[in-house]
């Protein structure tokens, strides 16, 4: 995943929309520098991998076992 930083007055201005859809289609991190010297970063998250089919089943008494106590 690429870099890029840009000072606030490269980002006044712009629609935010753009940027975001820039940083989501280059997978690029790009971080803002504020006036005051604070920095903000924007990075698209990873995918998340899809979850394990696990083997089993659920019994159909199952809720009656729970409420029987």
């Amino acid at each position: 995943m690429s870099e890029r930083t840009l000072t606030m007055n490269e980002v006044k201005g712009r629609p935010l929309d753009e940027l975001l859809r820039e940083v989501v289609q280059n997978r690029e991190t790009v971080t803002i520098i504020l006036e005051q010297g604070q920095a903000l970063e924007i990075r698209p998250l990873e995918s998340l991998k899809p979850l394990p089919e696990l083997e089993g089943f659920v019994p159909e008494e199952w809720k009656d076992g729970i409420y029987a106590r």
